[in-house]
């Protein structure tokens, strides 16, 4: 397959949605039926994002999150099904990985289900000790800060009560 119109982005305002919502429905079980208005929450909660297209054609994407100190994440690492093998997917992690949000954390983590071999080529490790999960956390009373809308600016707290 020739590779020579491959580019890689991390330009968020290129994201074509309904590529991605079928890129994720071709290629990963895990994030199929994921509707346009999560995906877009989605990424405009992470940082790094990166994309990999095919002349217009998106074929690849990756997402982070990271306090670009201690702790970071990789989510939604997908590669189109007849792009696999070429090592796109190895240079999307990297590229995601050298993000300077990414490049200097403590420790970067990352949830595969059948991936670990790929992951491992990359320099991850698997780590048994940090595998707790919380779902569907709807019965939680989080404390009441005003209004719930998501706030832009950090904003002072005096106090709160419990």
């Amino acid at each position: 397959m020739d590779c020579s119109n491959i580019q890689f982005s991390l330009q968020k305002s290129k994201i074509d949605y309904q590529q991605l919502q079928m890129l994720f429905n071709q290629a990963a079980f895990w994030a199929r039926e994921r509707t346009i208005k999560d995906l877009k929450t989605a990424v405009s909660n992470s940082n790094p994002v990166v994309t990999v297209w095919d002349g217009k054609t998106m074929i690849g994407f990756c997402r982070g999150t990271s306090d670009g100190v201690y702790r970071a994440t990789i989510w939604d690492v997908v590669i189109h099904k007849e792009y696999q093998g070429l090592g796109l997917g190895r240079k999307l992690v990297e590229t995601a990985l050298s993000h300077p949000l990414m490049s200097q954390v403590e420790r970067v983590y990352l949830m595969t289900t059948y991936q670990q071999k790929f992951y491992k080529k990359i320099g991850f490790q698997e780590n048994q000790s940090t595998t707790m999960v919380l779902q569907n956390a709807y019965d939680i009373n989080p404390i009441s800060l005003g209004d719930s809308s998501m706030i832009n600016e950090p904003k002072a707290l005096e106090t709160v009560t419990l």
